[in-house]
């Protein structure tokens, strides 16, 4: 049986070409009696190219699991027609059952690389300090309580807690947080996660398969062994459809004794339309979700996109941008303009590193403002940056560098960082020569279509989520701006993993969008996973059933309402396809069709279920 499956998944999708190729020519030269000088009829060649395989899969399914499927009331019919001589409406049947199934394979096809590249993530060596001198170790030696050494650039090898040092954390591939997080003495660090400048000496908490990284890669490999595989209708319904075609043939037969007629009503039976009805309608919604930049990896993920009742969003690079931008400028100091302390900043800031001193210096050049130079540069890991900018001194940074360098806050801009920090933003305060003269207000902005893509889900009968990493303020603020009333704030992947189980165990499936690392698992885990594919990590990508290659999130209700649409087509084509099967079978029950005639009627049952499906191609709901 084993060297029967290996047969039948030599030379894949490849291999089906080149068959279907060579039957088609051979039935044509059949039916056209082209070459009369042949032996034998050309239809074999279809008979055994396409013919044995669906044969083969028939046996297989019946002795390995007794599972009846589709193929087995074709191998009846292809048996039966080879019997009474039919060789055509034998080898007709083949073809159009394989061409059924090659579209079937390259729509459910995908390839999934996304645990090999978790895996590449982890880290592979740390610097452990062993009586003051440092010694390069591989990371899966390290040991819970071993003090290590962990440089700018370099990844974090380990779990554990910052002893002494400062730094900037990237964490976003354990959280999707868009902004680096300050760490301090105390602070838990996570393997994975990048340091951005600044070194630090932590203690190991957590090591080896404990680590957040190797946690992260079982989540994803836990969440897709539990996601179910869609079975297809035509497969579903095989049973009935092999016990009513022989009953209906039984009887014609103890009726008639005319077994050309038994013969005739298997072939018609052949549900070849049945099995077109599915693979070549979500064929078409493929090709129309791809004109609207989804790449659609898994042919059943537009299946079961129709019947999810919740999308979960990510926030990060999914709704915003995922880059911070300068969204307010406050001055303190009436002689000082906003343009003059956004200039100022971006002096100060211009050496910076950091990802929000970058956007210092962005935002004040997207403003049309000349960045100044600074005379003198000092950067404090976790604080700001002292500079000289035309002949002031500038400190920019946080509240603890303004304690440092003893500047006082006002109330009005006591007043003014509560609001703005309650919006969800980030602040950089601006001291000038050692009075505060301002601050600046950095956040991840939302997308332009965002507001207007949640409304239009809402009223496709979905309920929309957000699911963040980001803190409780950031997430509020963004779900009041977009009308989202469900929110949970502070996710690590678990968690989003943990939500999603718990809504599909209550029967509420989800689609989640997302675009990071920490994505993944929860993609892995939803009843569909939709990845941002231009900003989104490969990792994301992989893990998903469907990318989003523009990155315009706006579009997610067309894919919505064509996977909808696209359900509704195929149960069209399953309707018209068993009324045409069962009209067919009283006309050969009558014997007004022989074999060759059934098969031409049931096949042109078959075009009329291609051409209804190919209007997806084009399709697209009116608003």
């Amino acid at each position: 049986m084993k060297a029967l499956e290996r047969f039948l998944e030599w030379g894949g999708v490849k291999k089906d070409v080149v068959c279907l190729v060579l039957a088609g020519i051979s039935l044509l030269l059949s039916i056209l009696d082209l070459v009369p000088a042949l032996p034998f009829d050309p239809a074999w060649v279809a008979i055994i190219l396409c013919g044995i395989p669906i044969l083969l899969e028939a046996v297989i399914g019946l002795v390995t699991a007794f599972d009846i499927k589709a193929d087995v009331l074709v191998s009846m019919a292809l048996i039966a027609s080879v019997v009474i001589g039919e060789d055509f409406a034998a080898g007709e049947v083949a073809f159009i059952m394989q061409l059924g199934a090659l579209l079937e394979d390259l729509t459910v096809a995908k390839a999934r690389a996304g645990i090999e590249k978790l895996v590449r993530l982890t880290p592979r060596t740390a610097r452990i300090l062993r009586e003051g001198a440092e010694e390069v170790v591989e990371a899966s030696s390290v040991q819970v309580g071993d003090l290590l050494r962990v440089l700018p650039g370099e990844m974090v090898p380990v779990d554990g807690v910052i002893r002494t040092g400062e730094t900037a954390i990237d964490q976003s591939v354990m959280t999707g947080e868009s902004l680096p997080v300050d760490k301090g003495p105390g602070d838990e660090v996570f393997s994975g996660t990048v340091n951005q400048y600044g070194s630090f000496d932590m203690e190991a908490v957590k090591v080896g398969e404990d680590s957040s990284i190797q946690r992260l890669i079982r989540l994803v490999q836990s969440a897709d062994a539990g996601k179910a595989k869609i079975v297809g209708l035509a497969d579903r319904w095989a049973t009935w459809v092999v016990v009513i075609a022989l009953a209906a043939a039984a009887g014609t037969y103890f009726v008639t004794h005319e077994i050309i007629r038994s013969v005739t009503i298997l072939v018609v039976f052949c549900p070849c339309a049945l099995v077109l009805a599915t693979p070549t309608a979500i064929m078409a919604a493929i090709g129309n979700a791809t004109k609207h930049g989804f790449l659609v990896r898994g042919g059943d993920a537009l299946e079961r996109l129709a019947g999810v009742s919740r999308v979960a969003f990510d926030k990060t690079g999914t709704l915003t941008y995922g880059k911070p931008r300068v969204v307010a400028v406050e001055t303190f100091q009436p002689e000082i303009a906003k343009e003059q302390i956004l200039s100022l900043a971006a002096g100060a800031e211009e050496r910076s590193e950091h990802p929000l001193g970058r956007a210092v210096v962005q935002g004040c050049r997207d403003a049309g403002g000349a960045v100044k130079t600074a005379e003198t540069f000092q950067m404090l890991p976790g604080r700001g940056v002292l500079a000289r900018v035309e002949g002031a001194q500038i400190a920019a940074g946080n509240r603890e560098l303004l304690r440092e360098q003893g500047v006082s806050c006002p109330p009005e801009a006591e007043a003014a960082a509560e609001r703005y920090l309650s919006e969800g933003c980030t602040l950089i305060y601006l001291a000038k020569d050692g009075k505060l003269a301002g601050l600046l207000a950095l956040a991840d902005t939302l997308r332009e279509n965002a507001a207007q893509m949640v409304k239009r889900v809402e009223a496709a009968g979905v309920a929309p989520v957000l699911l963040t990493g980001d803190h409780r303020q950031a997430a509020g603020h963004i779900a009041g701006a977009l009308g989202i009333r469900e929110v949970q704030s502070d996710c690590l992947p678990e968690d989003k993993l943990a939500y999603i189980g718990q809504c599909q165990e209550k029967g509420q499936m989800v689609c989640m969008i997302g675009d990071g690392v920490n994505d993944a698992p929860a993609l892995k885990k939803a009843y569909v996973g939709i990845a941002m594919g231009g900003i989104g990590s490969d990792i994301a990508v992989d893990a998903a059933d469907i990318a989003l290659v523009s990155d315009d999130v706006g579009e997610f209700p067309h894919l919505l309402s064509l996977a909808k649409r696209m359900m509704v087509t195929i149960k069209c084509n399953l309707a018209f396809s068993m009324i045409l099967n069962f009209v067919a079978i009283i006309l050969a029950m009558r014997g007004a069709l022989d074999p060759v005639i059934g098969a031409l009627v049931h096949n042109a049952g078959s075009v009329l279920v291609i051409i209804n499906s190919a209007l997806l191609l084009k399709w697209r709901k009116r608003i």
